[in-house]
């Protein structure tokens, strides 16, 4: 029996409030643009549920669908920002502890 994905099911409630948010956000940007459902969807290339399911906040919906809904209104530039490095503050003080830790050793790099 496959494990039930919690995250889908029943996701903490601050995930939760922040997709119904996008939700509520990406139909406005929709019913603003004079754009059916259908005329959404076939714009993405996917179906009517998956816009649907998207404007609805379900945790189950794709990243993928919310993305390409992001695109097709125009909205993609404030998601490019979503976990930028730069703007990482904890993460940033948290490796430049480790490297004075480790004596001045660059905790991180990019080669794989």
């Amino acid at each position: 029996m496959s494990k039930r994905n919690t995250i889908q099911a029943a996701p903490p409630f601050a995930i939760e409030q922040s997709l119904k948010k996008l939700g509520e956000r990406l139909r406005t940007a929709r019913l603003r643009r004079n754009l059916t459902l259908a005329a959404a969807a076939a714009k993405i290339g996917t179906g009517l549920r998956a816009v649907r399911d998207a404007e609805d906040g379900r945790a189950s919906a794709s990243i993928g669908t919310y993305w390409a809904l992001l695109w097709a209104y125009d909205l993609m530039r404030p998601a490019d920002d979503l976990a930028d490095p730069a703007k990482d503050v904890e993460g940033r003080a948290l490796e430049t502890k480790r490297e004075r830790a480790s004596g001045g050793k660059k905790a991180l790099d990019n080669d794989f």
